[in-house]
């Protein structure tokens, strides 16, 4: 994955829009198709990841391994961390996410700090939303040199379980390639 951003960055772009703490009447009108979409993840998980060896190559090799996550709130309750370890085969590694969420967009940003390049510069978020319980983030990046539409799909988050998705897009969105799925399982 090309996405690369800094965690401090992530925090402080967080905190100048403004959301560090969230009127509690807000919190309590809202579903899970926004501020409290993420709020069953809080926890530690155990991930299986299918990841496509080749991007945008026409390949339909994939490999598999696992990883562990540990998520937590921050924001005063607008937003949410992980810390992430990924067991892949050839290099392990870890890395953080920030999420934070707007309310006066209804939309969350997600920022990716990746361990193996932890002074990169921060790409701006990828962004996005719940509907019905399906959340969908997009971004645009590049990939080879050439650009690219990257979607995040976040589905069938309950307490035990959740599901992520990653895409690229060559096309401006017109044809997706699925090149990352992860299924989570809640760790006791």
């Amino acid at each position: 994955m090309t996405r690369r951003r800094p965690f401090a960055s992530a925090v402080a772009v967080s905190v100048a829009l403004g959301l560090a703490a969230p009127p509690a009447q807000a919190a309590q009108t809202q579903d899970l198709s926004g501020l409290h979409a993420f709020d069953l993840k809080v926890g530690k998980w155990k991930i299986h990841n299918r990841v496509l060896k080749a991007r945008l190559a026409g390949s339909h090799d994939w490999l598999e391994y696992d990883g562990a996550q540990t998520w937590w709130s921050v924001l005063n309750g607008w937003g949410n961390a992980d810390d992430t370890f990924l067991n892949k085969p050839g290099g392990a590694y870890s890395g953080v996410t920030l999420r934070a969420y707007d309310p006066n967009t209804g939309q969350w940003a997600i920022w990716w700090l990746d361990g193996r390049t932890p002074t990169a510069k921060l790409d701006p978020p990828m962004l996005g939303r719940f509907v019905n319980g399906v959340g969908t983030f997009y971004n645009d990046d590049s990939l080879r040199g050439k650009p690219i539409r990257v979607r995040f799909i976040w589905s069938k988050i309950t307490r035990n379980a959740a599901h992520w998705e990653q895409a690229y897009s060559p096309d401006g969105g017109k044809t997706w390639e699925t090149n990352w799925i992860s299924d989570f399982t809640r760790i006791g």
